[in-house]
């Protein structure tokens, strides 16, 4: 609904939304924003996701779930899609490994952090209510990709760049088939129900660079 302001001949054609309207960004030094606050959203909308799904989530539940107002939300998250793709991307394990120079060692590191947040509570599940949605709502399935699946896949492909740089790996070798092949492992080994621990991270990482390696 609209509510229409007419304390004057000259504001009668002033028309704000009577909800919706949020203050001007500020400009000069503000309050910071409190970590603890920021946490307790994204834990609440964790959960929320995980226990209702991304359709049945609302901003009312993560407020009081949080026990934060829905403006202090809308502050940091302008929209449901946005919260729920940070809380998905707050469930990114850091810090991220530092190349060593190692390609199989710094590879492993990698596909090691994968595997973390595969196995972390709700992981694989939120996934899932992340693809249920995409024909609903395609940006939250967007924003996903964009925070999470693409700087995964960039991080792999630099080791692989550097790589080939170096001499180490072949120079016609497709390495978006090669991240590829050992993301999707993990993704298929899951839906197969196998168990993702033991030697398959190295037994990925190894069968990959057995087709890419530059000869001896």
């Amino acid at each position: 609904m609209e509510s229409v302001r007419k304390d004057t001949k000259r504001d009668s054609k002033v028309i704000r939304p009577a909800s919706r309207v949020r203050p001007p960004a500020r400009t000069g030094v503000g309050r910071p924003r409190s970590p603890a606050v920021d946490e307790a959203i994204l834990a609440a909308a964790r959960a929320e996701l995980a226990e209702r799904g991304y359709g049945r989530m609302s901003i009312d539940a993560v407020a009081a779930r949080a026990g934060v107002s829905k403006p202090t939300i809308y502050l940091r998250h302008p929209s449901k899609a946005e919260l729920a793709t940070a809380a998905i991307a707050s469930m990114r394990v850091d810090p991220r490994p530092v190349p060593t120079g190692d390609l199989r060692a710094d590879l492993i590191a990698h596909m090691k952090l994968l595997r973390s947040g595969l196995e972390r509570p709700y992981g694989t599940a939120t996934l899932g209510t992340v693809l249920a949605e995409e024909h609903e709502t395609p940006e939250l399935l967007a924003l996903f990709r964009e925070r999470l699946v693409r700087p995964r896949r960039r991080e792999l492909r630099a080791l692989l760049e550097a790589a080939r740089d170096r001499g180490d790996v072949r120079p016609d070798v497709n390495l978006e088939v090669a991240v590829a092949a050992m993301v999707g492992a993990f993704f298929a080994r899951y839906l197969a129900g196998d168990p993702l621990g033991g030697r398959f991270v190295a037994a990925v990482v190894d069968t990959v660079l057995d087709g890419i390696r530059a000869p001896a």
